[in-house]
């Protein structure tokens, strides 16, 4: 009998698993950044090969708590429909809100996440070969 993957077989089906401490947020800080009108992309390697892990912040500059909780909720809800697809395995994420966050249209958020994990991905590769 073959072993089974921790990950599902469809990548659409994936869980993204949650950074939550400020270590993990400021260790992806140092990694790639991809900026958009609508959100700032941060990435890096994470520490395990299988996870893909994101977090999501806001700052004040956003806007009041609702306002910054209004961004959170749309991050939350692009980085559901494309990290699944585009994201990789093994990789840490941090979706910054900026004051597009909330004026773009949705389709916009999503094709700007997409092209900044694109972009992303190309930087950390081309940082791998050098090192």
């Amino acid at each position: 009998m073959a072993a089974r993957s921790s990950l599902p077989e469809n990548p659409a089906k994936r869980r993204l698993l949650r950074l939550k401490t400020r270590a993990e947020f400021l260790k992806v800080q140092r990694g790639a950044r991809r900026a958009t009108p609508s959100l700032t992309l941060e990435a890096c390697r994470g520490p395990d090969d299988s996870a893909l892990r994101v977090g999501f912040t806001a700052s004040r500059k956003i806007g009041n708590a609702v306002t910054r909780n209004r961004a959170k909720r749309r991050l939350r809800a692009a980085a559901a429909e494309v990290l699944p697809k585009e994201g990789r395995a093994g990789f840490d994420y941090v979706l910054v809100a900026r004051a597009g966050t909330l004026s773009e249209p949705y389709g916009r958020l999503v094709a700007d996440l997409a092209s900044a994990l694109a972009l992303a991905h190309v930087r950390l590769e081309a940082n791998a070969g050098t090192a």
